[in-house]
């Protein structure tokens, strides 16, 4: 059957797989179903530079820990000559070096492979529309760790902030959630607190930043690349 175009279902993302533990690949292959089309995969740097580059996929579901370089080595040379393709890093690692590391070479997000199935499927699928994606106790501690090393993001986050520093570390997951688009209820799900909590932390958001809506919100955190 045909992919319907124009205002019917979107077409599947495309996906390729690096990993260098085939029982895991075999895993993710299984967790994300034909919810997406997985492309190709590859167990080791090399091939899987030379295949991405040959197959082009949307997104690039890519370990952090693998021989000669890992992840970060699979970011940067795609990101040389492949721009386009987005990346998304899936690591049992949630160490700060790992996680700067990834971001800094040019991935889009990271998860930890404690993720579920539809929650993979869903990070994919943000990351081919152009958001960026953590595991929700990520979300913070990246922002913590930029805002207290600016020179890990790559000059992408500016290097210093004093709006951003009077934050706390659930205001900012808060913040980046709500600019993304999150309705509070999903904000609240996403970090297992009360809706009524979220509201709060809005609240002294807006406050703190002397912004008086949303859409204020949103722009001010696009402005500072924290998305």
């Amino acid at each position: 059957m045909s992919e319907v175009t124009g205002s019917g279902p979107r077409a599947k993302v495309r996906v390729f797989l690096v990993d260098d533990h085939h029982l895991f690949l075999s895993g993710v292959r299984a967790e994300l179903g034909d919810a997406v089309e997985v492309v190709g995969d590859a167990d080791e740097v090399g091939a899987a530079i030379e295949l991405i580059a040959e197959r082009v996929p949307d997104v690039v579901l890519v370990d952090v820990h693998m021989p000669d370089g890992g992840g970060q080595a699979v970011i940067e040379a795609i990101g040389r000559t492949h721009p386009e393709v987005r990346f998304l890093a899936l690591s049992v690692s949630d160490a700060a070096e790992d996680v700067i590391g990834v971001i800094r070479a040019g991935a889009r997000g990271y998860v930890t492979k404690t993720i579920s199935g539809p929650e993979l499927t869903d990070a994919v699928e943000r990351v081919a529309d152009g958001d960026a994606v953590f595991s929700p106790r990520l979300a913070g501690f990246v922002l913590d760790a930029f805002a207290a090393d600016p020179g890990a993001a790559g000059g992408a986050v500016p290097s210093f902030d004093p709006e951003l520093d009077q934050l706390t570390p659930r205001e900012r997951e808060v913040l980046r959630l709500i600019a993304r688009g999150y309705a509070y209820k999903e904000v609240a799900r996403e970090l297992s607190i009360s809706v009524k909590t979220v509201e709060s932390h809005v609240s002294a958001v807006l406050r703190k930043l002397q912004l008086s809506s949303r859409h204020q919100l949103t722009r001010w955190a696009t402005e500072r690349r924290l998305l």
